[in-house]
């Protein structure tokens, strides 16, 4: 085909545009023109500005691409190296992760060291079954399918969107997930049916034929997610709409009804649920009263869809409790909490049942008797005289016969959050490695490292890490950052929704535009294949360590340089 024929076939390429590229140039040049003299002669609020009008804001342009373009043009140092964020994305995708040639990072560089078997096992010889038994004391201990899970993120610091991967993906890859101290809410619950509920303790919406035959055309047409949203206007018309689960087989909404009397609630977990460890924090989200106290029965009764209760005295990036903006404070959110809606939450800074040893270990025993399963309690350890005031307080109680936690979670001083102040991210207690070796030599002095778990939490991503953490006497590792960036984080830390800025993905915010575009059905495979290649590579060191099982693991297993 010529040229001629060219453009007569395609008789756009043969217009005249310079007329429309004329005044495009035009319109360009008089914003730009009234920009310049709106910089130097109205505006006073900006000193630079004034004496760079126009060209000043180029400094702003890229102050703001800084953050989500540092990944593409600056060293990942902080995350050990570029390989293993990229080992995420690409076992999360199912893609091959092998490296050719060498990492940024060289070896010589590496801090620790694992140490070579004189003969290697086979993969098929190690242990396939990673289990750890919570409170075997207690009437209905925990036994995890895995020794890794997602650490605790709140629904409503990550999106309803996200929070619905995490659980589906937990599910599916059967590893625990933990509520964050933002409580139980119905993204966590999202894999339950109908069918699995008595439908006395459900408050449920269900729609006309009208409003299903519109689902169907519009799934037909666009996807199972638009139209979902869709069928929920039409369906659930109060604000806190999000708030409902969909049974997608019976085009159904509901709700745990929380006012329904603990009697009609389920004595085990339904099935079809991951296993959801609920995390308590100080503003006792999901199971407090009207004026903010303890509520005992509301206890009870998310317990019945929980395995376990982790207790929130500290964070490595945040001491004084959790913060959540308003722009993330939405109706869904203050259903969940009991709290006003698109209102700064600030959460207390000491827990409540936590004055002293004996008042908090009380309630912890209180927790023990009212769900029957097991409860712990995590904390940032800062040296070994205060670790030593926890395992004291062990013994004694274990004299006298009284009941202690279950496990501990520790988290270590450079953990993350999406909202911190500055002077605390990585500033507060000591490094998890530190901490879970004064840990483990503590409670095994005072006889009591069988009988407390211990959990390991800190800037984990990729099974060296995991397998390390072992070794320094961690029984269960929980994982944030990590499943983070296999559900769709690109780090581009803008979490915190201020400033109106909202994560771009749709991962860790509020905003309807981005989370409506969030790919659900897809993170949450992501999720599952991510936490299955950890398990793939900590059985992959433990062979060529000579290992069987993860229990052989200690500090001598490793070369600290």
């Amino acid at each position: 085909m010529n040229k001629e024929n060219l453009l007569a076939y395609f008789s756009v390429l043969s217009s005249d545009w310079s007329i429309l590229i004329k005044l495009f140039i035009v319109t360009i040049g008089v914003i730009m023109i009234a920009v310049a003299i709106y910089d130097r002669f109205v505006q006073r609020k900006n000193q630079l500005l004034i004496n760079y009008p126009l060209v000043g804001r180029m400094r702003y342009l890229f102050y703001m691409l800084r953050n989500p373009m540092r990944q593409y043009f600056g060293d990942e140092t902080f995350y050990n190296s570029f390989e293993k964020l990229d080992w995420i994305n690409k076992v999360a995708a199912k893609k091959s992760p092998y490296l050719s040639f060498s990492p940024t990072k060289p070896y010589g560089n590496q801090k620790t060291l694992f140490k070579h078997a004189n003969f290697v096992k086979e993969e098929d010889e190690v242990q396939s079954n990673f289990s750890v038994t919570f409170g075997r004391e207690r009437r209905e201990p925990y036994v995890s399918k895995s020794i890794i899970g997602r650490s605790a993120m709140s629904d409503g610091a990550i999106s309803p969107e996200g929070t619905r991967a995490f659980a589906k993906g937990a599910f599916k890859g059967k590893f625990p997930i933990n509520t964050g101290e933002g409580g139980l809410t119905s993204n966590f619950l999202t894999t339950l049916h109908c069918t699995d509920c008595n439908s006395a303790y459900l408050e449920m919406k269900e729609g006309t034929q009208f409003a299903k035959s519109i689902y169907r055309i519009m799934k037909f047409f666009t996807n199972k997610e638009v139209a979902g949203r869709i069928y929920r206007k039409m369906v659930v018309r109060q604000k806190d709409r999000g708030s409902f689960i969909f049974d997608r087989s019976k085009l159904v909404y509901f709700r745990i009804d929380w006012s329904k009397p603990l009697e009609l609630y389920p004595t085990d977990v339904p099935a079809g649920l991951p296993d959801i460890t609920f995390q308590m924090g100080s503003g006792l989200y999901g199971v407090r009263d009207n004026k903010g106290v303890f509520d005992a029965q509301r206890y009870q009764k998310v317990m019945r869809f929980c395995r376990m209760t982790e207790i929130k005295l500290a964070q490595g990036a945040k001491q004084t409790g959790g913060k959540l903006l308003a722009a993330k404070v939405s109706d869904d959110i203050a259903y969940y909490r009991g709290i006003p809606a698109h209102k700064d939450l600030i959460s207390p800074n000491r827990f409540p049942y936590a004055t002293d040893m004996d008042t908090f270990f009380d309630f912890i025993s209180e927790l023990q008797e009212l769900s029957g399963k097991p409860v712990g309690f995590k904390i940032v350890i800062s040296d070994k005289e205060d670790f030593e005031l926890y395992a004291k307080a062990f013994k004694e109680r274990r004299e006298k016969g009284e009941s202690i936690a279950d496990f501990i979670t520790i988290d270590g001083g450079d953990g993350g959050s999406a909202t911190a102040p500055l002077e605390m991210m990585s500033k507060i207690g000591l490094p998890i490695r530190e901490s879970l070796k004064l840990v483990t030599e503590i409670l095994d002095t005072y006889g009591l490292k069988g009988e407390i778990k211990v959990i390991a939490a800190e800037k984990v991503l990729t099974p060296d890490d995991v397998v390390e953490l072992l070794c320094y006497g961690a029984d269960f590792v929980n994982i944030a950052r990590g499943f983070m960036i296999s559900a769709g984080c690109i780090r581009a830390r803008e979490c915190s929704g201020a400033g109106g800025r909202n994560c771009p993905v749709g991962l860790a915010t509020m905003d309807e535009a981005k989370r409506s575009k969030y790919l659900v059905e897809q993170k949450s495979k992501h999720v599952a294949n991510y936490h299955h290649e950890l398990l793939h590579g900590v059985r992959s060191l433990l062979a060529v360590m000579g290992k069987k099982n993860v229990s052989e693991l200690d500090m001598d297993d490793l070369i600290i340089r």
